[in-house]
């Protein structure tokens, strides 16, 4: 057991039952009273966020978490199955971690990081941006440039951006996984 003090963003506590990974915190204090801790967390079972105060002399249970490198194989139904790129072993992820929100993101043969819990996966963790083919996109129509005009294009994921018009089937683009938003070519 720990102080609640001692939250920072990214760790996992045991909140209620639950995984809970703390997303932001802030230790306040007020006047002649006692400080308290503010922290806004994502059950890591349910997706839920929630704000909670801990007082400063509260303690909390960490849990002992890690990271692990996995490489997207395919899709079966609604399970994932991806394999360790070191020693070769599948891993079927259920569509409960895997929401919609990141399946338009995972690309064969990539590598993603997992958050492991007692060695089992909670959550993909996407990285900032991620190249994706463009697979289909309308052509751009000529003169149409006095400003940003952009255009729709799917991807090979089914995921559907917004284009600058000089984009052309078949091109690697880069996409925010944050918003998912043009950034550049790739």
């Amino acid at each position: 057991m720990a102080k609640a003090t001692e939250l920072r963003k990214g760790k996992v506590i045991n909140y209620n039952g639950a995984p809970h990974q703390v997303m932001e915190m802030q230790h306040r204090t007020q006047g002649r009273g006692q400080g308290w801790v503010q922290a806004t967390m994502r059950n890591l079972d349910t997706r839920a966020s929630t704000v909670v105060k801990f007082g400063s002399t509260d303690t909390v249970e960490f849990l002992m978490t890690e990271n692990q490198r996995l490489e997207f194989s395919y899709e079966d139904g609604d399970r994932y199955v991806f394999m360790d790129p070191e020693s070769f072993e599948s891993t079927e992820i259920s569509s409960d971690i895997i929401t919609p929100d990141v399946r338009k993101y995972l690309v064969p043969n990539k590598e993603y990081d997992f958050l492991l819990i007692e060695g089992k996966p909670v959550e993909l963790v996407l990285p900032a941006s991620i190249d994706l083919k463009v697979v289909e996109s309308p052509e751009g129509v000529r003169g149409d440039t006095a400003t940003n005009v952009q255009k729709p294009a799917t991807t090979e994921t089914g995921l559907t951006v917004q284009v600058p018009l000089f984009i052309k089937e078949g091109e690697v683009i880069k996409v925010g996984t944050a918003d998912g938003s043009y950034m550049g070519r790739a």
